[in-house]
């Protein structure tokens, strides 16, 4: 079992990390600890930006939750989710505003997809409400530390 403050590489309580580097002028690649690499941008081209990967992981981690949620009753014939939210820039600096995610989800027309029909109000209600680690830390405020490394370590 993993304590609290140790790194974990997947599921379950602990540190977590990912690393990026540029790549080019506003491109950069993202890596986790798995060996997962994306690359994203400033908006120049068809890479998604770090607010939509804000987006994304929003929606990504709820949709987790909904689906093993749900798919221990039924396989669904569709699952699609939507995320948006307005960017703004005020007194408090840029940030989202009215994010909303909104789940479309069909089940097969029989009795397993009946009871999944039946859960799915509630998984989209567990993740917002405890499950989801991403819309949770949104939600709730949680400090974000900025600093530099020491300029005469090396940076591995």
């Amino acid at each position: 079992m993993t304590s609290v403050g140790e790194e974990r590489t997947g599921p379950g309580l602990g540190a977590r990390s990912v690393e990026f580097t540029r790549i080019a002028s506003g491109r950069y690649a993202a890596r986790n600890p798995r060996g997962g690499e994306l690359t994203f941008g400033s908006g120049d081209d068809s890479d998604f930006t770090p607010v939509e990967l804000l987006l994304t992981a929003i929606a990504g981690c709820s949709a987790v939750d909904v689906d093993l949620i749900t798919g221990k009753r039924a396989e669904p014939t569709a699952f699609d989710v939507t995320s948006n939210g307005t960017k703004i820039r005020d007194e408090s600096g840029n940030r989202l505003t009215d994010i909303e995610v909104t789940f479309t989800v069909r089940f097969p027309d029989d009795e397993a997809g009946d009871r999944a029909r039946e859960m799915l109000p509630r998984a989209v209600a567990m993740s917002h409400d405890r499950l989801c680690t991403v819309s949770r830390t949104v939600q709730v405020p949680t400090p974000v530390t900025m600093r530099l490394s020491d300029p005469e370590s090396p940076i591995d």
